[in-house]
């Protein structure tokens, strides 16, 4: 590789990567430059650990029979099973516990093949294997990232020559912190949905993060929690509770997105969610059909635990639309995004309600005028009653029974 290509390749990866070039096209394009600028490469591999509460990393492939692709994949944890088994014997594995930075193996020359990838590649016509690794600083871990691992192949009949592994060492690095960054990137992105919801979360990321600062929005407010909750986490093992919060979780977070609601938060069993849009109608009937669906869902759940003796629970759920502020409440130094207001008090007392009604879903007055016509007409009133710190009785509806499954279509 000429000095000229050397710096060209090194030029344009800094450049990607400081305007935000994404992990695959960063892959694609320092690949396809290295194969121009003369490096016999025919595969190369670049694995990356991330924050994630399911996958602990992602791997990038790329091979030189087809340079405009990269397989992008999320690996699962690798600290028990078949993958721990699979890692243990991986020469990153052996570079990261011996701490080493570089291993070689020439299998055109006759080195060994001493671990079960470097094998697989000879026998697919891999003739020079190189495997480095680029570790972070202590302070620079980020949960379990802490280093980046590539590897590069050859099927050149001589494999790599002396400055072919020079200018892959050299440049690697420039590809790495390349990737680092994009990877960031997207970590925080995802942290911050996990963490804050979809909404919230693209709000934050674009930059609305000013404390005090709140949007006016009229939105369909959802509250619910789990009927006997208190029971059972006084009566059975602490180690169950968490599972207990996580299924029941599951299924009140899906049918939300499903029906394109944003979860605002997580209390203990309660949920608070929002659908938001212009059309106030049609939030509320998908904030219906989000209840429904967690209807059929917590009942099939339902069934599966009650299979493995474990406990079961009822998802009461509350129902109402009104005007709230959307966005940055708190010190300087903790903000929440959320929604605050009265709607957000009088959904909370309408749930409340819903233990001596003795009903699993209440609609308020607001939110049963804003459903079409032939949706009001199945709907029950349950009474007019007075909440909570809330000036006016208000009037409760549920959905008459048997009538979930036509607002919950497929």
């Amino acid at each position: 590789m000429k000095s000229s290509d050397f710096d060209a390749l090194a030029a344009w990866v800094t450049k990607a990567g400081l305007v935000g070039r994404g992990e695959t096209e960063l892959m694609v394009g320092f690949c396809r430059r290295m194969v121009k600028a003369g490096l016999p490469l025919a595969r190369a591999m670049v694995i990356l650990d991330t924050l994630h509460p399911i996958y602990e990393g992602r791997v990038f492939r790329w091979r030189a029979d087809q340079p405009d692709e990269v397989e992008a994949v999320d690996y699962g944890r690798t600290s028990e099973g078949e993958a721990a088994e699979s890692w243990r014997r991986s020469p990153f594995f052996h570079l990261l516990n011996t701490g080493g930075e570089m291993l070689r193996r020439r299998l055109c020359a006759g080195d060994p093949c001493d671990f079960p990838a470097i094998e697989q590649a000879r026998d697919e016509g891999v003739t020079d294997y190189l495997a480095l690794v680029q570790r972070f600083a202590d302070e620079g871990v980020i949960g379990e990232m802490d280093c980046v691992y590539s590897s590069w192949l050859t099927g050149a009949a001589t494999g790599f020559d002396d400055h072919d592994v020079g200018a892959i060492k050299r440049l690697a690095p420039f590809l790495k912190l390349a990737l680092k960054s994009a990877t960031l990137a997207r970590m925080t992105a995802t942290l911050a949905e996990t963490y804050l919801g979809r909404d919230p979360a693209r709000r934050v990321m674009a930059g609305h993060i000013l404390r005090g600062v709140a949007e006016k929005i009229g939105a369909v407010l959802w509250y619910s929690d789990l009927h006997g909750y208190t029971q059972i986490s006084d009566t059975v093992p602490p180690e169950q509770i968490i599972p207990l919060l996580n299924d029941y979780a599951d299924v009140i977070v899906s049918a939300v997105h499903q029906y394109g609601g944003d979860v605002l938060k997580l209390v203990g069993d309660g949920t608070l969610a929002i659908f938001a849009g212009e059309d106030r109608g049609a939030a509320c009937r998908a904030a219906l059909g989000a209840a429904a669906t967690v209807r059929s869902y917590a009942g099939e759940l339902n069934r599966r635990r009650a299979t493995k003796s474990l406990p079961t629970a009822e998802v009461y759920l509350a129902l109402h639309v009104g005007d709230v502020f959307y966005g940055n409440v708190g010190s300087k130094d903790r903000l929440d995004f959320t929604v605050i207001g009265p709607a957000v008090n009088e959904v909370s007392r309408i749930l409340a309600m819903s233990r001596s009604i003795e009903q699993n879903l209440l609609l308020s007055a607001s939110f049963a005028e804003m459903l079409e016509r032939d949706i009001r007409t199945h709907l029950v009133s349950v009474g007019r009653y007075a909440l909570r710190g809330v000036a006016r009785p208000q009037e409760l509806f549920t959905l008459e029974p048997g009538f979930e499954a036509a607002v919950a279509p497929l």
